[in-house]
């Protein structure tokens, strides 16, 4: 698709062109990026027509679809050319005369999301290479489509533990999104899928970031397939999780079919991928899980943890009930009621048979975090639902966690005890009182960042709390806090130690650097 010559010639037009992501931000204006940001295009039609700037070119052009004249894409890509922009499949011809102009090929789009080592791309950004979705073509998704960057790709790159790593492996890479961020913190990268086309849109996304086979190598194969045998420090994986009715009359995708009935590719994956983790290696991943009837959600995906042998931490993020869940990925396909409604009705049918088949009330969607422990200790099992507005990056508050679970592990009462902790800087404290009345009845600690956590506290431990400015230690401000109430300090630290210990676990308190 793209070479080495052809990659840096067309990396030198869109930077010149002023082809980012705020670059066409401030193009569009808020409205029309907002409107494009939720699949329409008509506010960026009516922003970009008449404009003949490079980067309202290949606006039209990349994102939208458009026909555009060939010498607005030869003032727009100067060095790569239009002939060059064709013989790579960028472009082609849009008619059978030549002032149809071109129309693209493939989706070429600028991104850079925040992924807890600065902005993507050294501060530049990148630009990704996938196939034209639905927006531009107006027609329903190939089977074996190649999806471009999108919420879950997003999700996932804000959500991975950015920590050195010397060897990563992108499990499902798709277009190359999330090996496009490995790269930043990894000596080596390997990038996996099961569908040769979107091999070939990694190689030219990894080609047009400047990244060699010697940082970023792609293996076609299903799974754990073409790494069987091989260890790495983290993997990162967009799997294709959907549950889709495995019958004839119901299209698959290779972007979102795993090939599996129900949610056993997921299953699959959080009970294999310790085989090809190092120890203290991590695993993330996102995936869709089934809840059964008169079963909870966790009780499912819990066992999964339980049988991988591995640290696990599930936050799960949604849940949608069978409708909810068979009109989304129905939708996704590109069918809808307006346009085929015998096809929607057909397809929304066999949906609903296949989850009642297995009596599912609902079906789940989150992010799974795994680790191989490096030694010996208590495991970390951690299974919640967290469905509010949550701080990205997500990452650094994942592995944080991931830190103070281990540092906790090493810490009996009394080495907790002899910590100054403090409070972290995104706390803050909400106190409810009747009116007149001189202590409050509710006391609620909230998170400003991260999972967005609250959680209520008693006045003696938010005192404790609020004396954690990393001065004193915890033992000093128990003892402290004893000889104000009158009371015993070891009835004082019962009730304060343990849950110090969930706070700091939590990210609301914060151990001293050197712990």
């Amino acid at each position: 698709m793209l070479d080495d010559a052809g990659a840096a010639a067309l990396r030198a037009d869109l930077a010149d062109a002023g082809y980012t992501v705020d670059g066409v931000e401030e193009l569009l204006g808020p409205v029309a990026a907002s409107a494009l940001h939720r699949g329409e295009a008509v506010p960026a039609l009516r922003a970009t027509d008449g404009r003949d700037e490079p980067v309202a070119t290949l606006v039209r052009s990349f994102l939208l679809g458009e026909a555009v004249p060939v010498a607005a894409v030869a003032a727009a890509l100067p060095r790569l050319g239009v002939a060059g922009a064709a013989a790579a499949g960028l472009v082609g011809a849009a008619g059978a005369a030549p002032d149809d102009g071109v129309r693209a090929r493939v989706d070429l789009r600028p991104y850079a999301v925040e992924d807890g080592l600065g902005e993507g791309g050294d501060g530049a950004g990148w630009w990704v290479l996938s196939d034209l979705g639905e927006l531009a073509t107006g027609r329903a998704l190939r089977t074996d489509h190649v999806l471009g960057v999108g919420g879950a790709s997003a999700l996932l790159a804000q959500a991975t533990v950015r920590e050195p790593r010397r060897r990563v492996l992108d499990l499902g890479t798709g277009c190359g999104v999330q090996a496009l961020h490995a790269a930043r913190h990894a000596e080596h990268v390997v990038g996996t899928d099961v569908s040769r086309r979107a091999l070939a849109f990694a190689r030219a996304t990894a080609a047009l970031a400047g990244l060699g086979p010697d940082r970023l190598e792609l293996r076609h194969g299903s799974l754990l397939e073409p790494v069987a045998g091989e260890r790495f420090d983290l993997v990162v994986s967009n799997p294709p999780f959907v549950i889709t009715p495995r019958r004839a009359d119901v299209p698959t995708y290779e972007y979102r079919d795993g090939g599996r009935a129900g949610d056993a590719l997921v299953q699959e994956l959080v009970e294999g991928l310790g085989a090809v983790l190092e120890p203290g290696g991590v695993a993330q991943l996102l995936g869709n899980w089934e809840v059964h009837r008169g079963q909870e959600w966790h009780e499912r995906v819990g066992a999964w943890v339980d049988a991988s042998g591995l640290d696990g931490w599930v936050v799960q993020r949604d849940l949608l009930d069978p409708a909810q869940y068979a009109e989304m990925w129905i939708r996704d396909g590109g069918t809808t009621p307006e346009g085929d409604r015998a096809g929607w009705r057909a397809r929304y049918g066999a949906w609903l048979d296949d989850l009642a088949a297995r009596d599912v009330e609902a079906v789940g969607f989150g992010i799974v975090t795994l680790r191989r422990p490096a030694g010996p200790g208590p495991r970390l099992r951690r299974l919640e639902e967290v469905t509010g507005t949550v701080r990205q990056p997500l990452g650094p508050v994942l592995g944080a966690v991931l830190h103070a679970h281990d540092a906790l592990a090493a810490l009996d009462d009394a080495a907790l005890a002899d910590l100054a902790l403090v409070v972290a800087p995104d706390v803050t404290e909400e106190r409810y009182l009747r009116p007149g009345a001189a202590d409050p009845e509710v006391v609620l600690l909230r998170q400003g960042g991260g999972l967005g956590r609250t959680v209520q506290v008693g006045t003696v431990l938010a005192g404790a709390v609020g004396a954690c400015d990393g001065e004193l230690t915890l033992g000093q401000i128990v003892g402290a806090l004893a000889a104000l109430l009158e009371v015993g300090a070891a009835e004082v630290a019962a009730e304060v130690l343990p849950r110090a210990r969930d706070l700091v676990r939590d990210g609301l308190l914060l151990l001293p650097a050197s712990t």
